[in-house]
């Protein structure tokens, strides 16, 4: 089964990454945050990828197609460029299929999945679409077999928000009693982390969000939503990447789930 990662956009609000790379190469823990997305959904089995590029989507094309050098030991003749690996003492070996789609510098993220529809086979029934900025420690397969089992068009993962201001909890009698850093929310928003099956491109159109799409299913009651109550972690802010890699290095990587 094939998953879409969208990795077009320009990710503005993170310039201080941004402006020189991709968000999905914005790296965590030493590894670009779209290797951690990947990593979650290969340790279910879910190794095939097609990645949406967009906004300097070479720099995730060099990374990939680097990576044999980037992960190895080797030898280099620098008058031939003749190289030896030594692949045997490879620290890690991931084991991703992808296929790398350009759609576009501008392109809305429904277009984008829209654009990546030929490189699904005709043979999958299902397919399974998430962003390049989020992390999760979600058990995919259970989610799959939700969406299975409800039989709609689309399902989307429900995930509590994490409010971006803090919190005053105050007694009966208006004295503050505590502040919460940025308190978990009990509403659910769309976490990523979606399964459809290819009906689902009937409702996708040119120069238009997902969330059009979206929309359309639940006019007809098309879309489920699988409540996850554990841990997810979109990366929108300079700040946001910091607080994911001090859990990195401070080994509480909850989303870490590949051994």
């Amino acid at each position: 089964m094939k998953t879409i990662i969208l990795c077009g956009g320009e990710g503005t609000r993170l310039k201080e990454e941004t402006e020189f790379k991709p968000k999905p190469m914005v790296f965590i823990g030493g590894k670009p945050i779209i290797w951690h997305i990947m990593k979650i959904y290969a340790y279910y089995g879910f190794n095939e990828f097609i990645l949406a590029l967009g906004y300097k989507g070479d720099f995730i094309k060099s990374y990939f197609l680097n990576q044999k050098a980037l992960t190895s030991n080797f030898s280099l003749n620098t008058r031939n460029y003749k190289t030896k690996y030594f692949l045997e003492d490879r620290m890690e070996i991931d084991d991703f299929r992808i296929t790398f789609v350009d759609t576009g510098l501008k392109t809305l993220p429904g277009e984008r999945i829209l654009l990546c529809q030929k490189y699904i086979p005709k043979r999958d029934k299902y397919f399974m679409v998430t962003y390049g900025d989020g992390v999760i420690d979600l058990d995919i397969d259970n989610l799959l077999k939700f969406h299975k089992r409800n039989k709609r068009i689309g399902t989307i993962t429900g995930v509590h928000p994490r409010s971006r201001y803090g919190s005053s909890q105050v007694d009966s009698h208006d004295a503050v009693i505590n502040f919460v850093e940025k308190p978990v929310l009990s509403d659910w928003v769309n976490g990523g982390f979606m399964v459809f099956d290819k009906r689902v491109f009937n409702y996708f159109r040119p120069r238009e969000t997902e969330h059009l799409a979206l929309a359309r299913l639940v006019k007809e009651r098309q879309l489920s939503l699988f409540k996850h109550n554990g841990f997810w972690f979109c990366m929108d802010t300079y700040k946001e990447v910091e607080s994911l890699n001090k859990l990195w290095f401070s080994s509480r990587a909850p989303w870490k789930i590949w051994s």
